[in-house]
């Protein structure tokens, strides 16, 4: 097939979202890390250094034929699974804010968790695009990879790494439901998935107070209501253009580490509306790219793994940003792109990079 040029739309919406972020973690961050490191570039110069590299990943990966995926799809998958079995391990993992799902390199660190979501993308396309016959039936269908999303979702909870594992259970079952499965499938799934989450509430007491703090942050303003307050506060006063660049009253000791999850809210309160609007425009014109590119697509594993990153990317960008402005309990998730965080950026760019190489096969 002749190769068209890539999709350059999409391509410099995330270079400008990343570099973007790059500006806001300094934003967010320089008077946390001046205080505690004595280096007001301590998260910049290391995001930075991701960002570099996963530009050049993310290049090298629009250049790559995405059909060797399906080919490596279960050797992927198997580096996965001894990864995020590694990491449970101690003195291999390494624990960082009560999870242990870190491996420690230097003053860096690695989730093996995010490069499970890609690993698991390119799997569950591939499964659907070579039992496009038998997807309709539950046991001999749907039954296998459930069992996989299943044994990957138990790995990520041990850690535990609640965030990340919704966004992969959720981009999954996303996949599954454009594959043509009957919609009582997915009511079933749903009522167990309800009941699923309820029982992860019930046995883990820092899930209730997360809960308890979102019904109302005040009745523990200090303690588990906290964060989502602090956020709130610095949502409210960003008005239509907002405090201005550097001039965020939350980052000073308030908003727990805002160059994080939570980065959104100095956004919004440093640039306003208009920032807000900005990033959502973004997002949204890197998902109807993604889109477009997954349904101009007429092989079917590419069209699967076109909507998989596609789908992974807005549902953990729609889960952080109703996290920030108390839509649901706080999860942990990062922004793609804009939050500070190796992997997180590493796989975002790294999935964008895929999605530039289907453009590029397309009629």
């Amino acid at each position: 097939m002749k190769e068209r040029h890539l999709d350059l739309i999409l391509g410099i919406a995330v270079v400008v979202l990343a570099i973007f972020g790059l500006v806001m973690i300094y934003s967010a961050s320089y008077i946390w890390a001046e205080y505690k490191f004595d280096d007001p570039l301590k998260f910049v110069k290391a995001q930075g250094l991701f960002l570099v590299v996963g530009l050049v990943i993310m290049f090298s990966l629009s250049k790559i034929d995405y059909h060797i995926y399906k080919d490596k799809a279960n050797l992927i998958l198997g580096i996965c699974l001894m990864l995020l079995i590694l990491v449970l391990i101690p003195g291999i993992g390494k624990i960082r804010n009560g999870s242990r799902s870190w491996f420690g390199i230097g003053s860096l660190g690695i989730q093996p968790s995010e490069f499970a979501k890609i690993g698991l993308i390119i799997f569950v396309s591939k499964y659907l695009a070579n039992n496009d016959k038998n997807i309709k039936f539950i046991i001999k269908g749907v039954g296998p990879i459930l069992l996989i999303i299943g044994l990957f979702f138990l790995l990520i909870m041990l850690e535990p790494d609640f965030g990340t594992a919704m966004v992969i259970v959720l981009t999954l079952v996303a996949i599954i439901f454009i594959s043509g499965v009957k919609l009582s499938f997915f009511v079933k799934i749903g009522l167990a998935g309800i009941l699923g989450i309820v029982g992860l509430i019930a046995i883990a007491p820092y899930r209730i107070e997360r809960i308890l703090s979102f019904l109302n942050p005040w009745t523990d303003p200090l303690g588990s209501g906290f964060q989502i307050i602090q956020s709130l506060y610095a949502i409210g006063p960003g008005g239509l253009l907002g405090q201005g660049f550097l001039n965020s009253r939350q980052k000073h000791f308030y908003l727990p580490e805002p160059q994080t999850d939570f980065i959104f809210s100095i956004i919004s309160e440093e640039f306003g509306f208009l920032g807000v609007l900005i990033v959502t425009s973004l997002f949204l014109i890197i998902f109807y790219r993604a889109l477009r590119i997954a349904l101009n697509t007429e092989e079917m594993f590419g069209k699967y793994l076109a909507f998989g990153l596609a789908f992974g990317i807005i549902i953990q960008a729609l889960l952080n940003l109703m996290v920030v402005v108390g839509l649901i309990p706080v999860t942990g998730v990062t922004l793609p792109f804009l939050s500070y965080g190796g992997s997180s950026l590493l796989i975002s760019l790294a999935s964008m990079g895929i999605l530039l190489n289907i453009s590029r096969r397309q009629r």
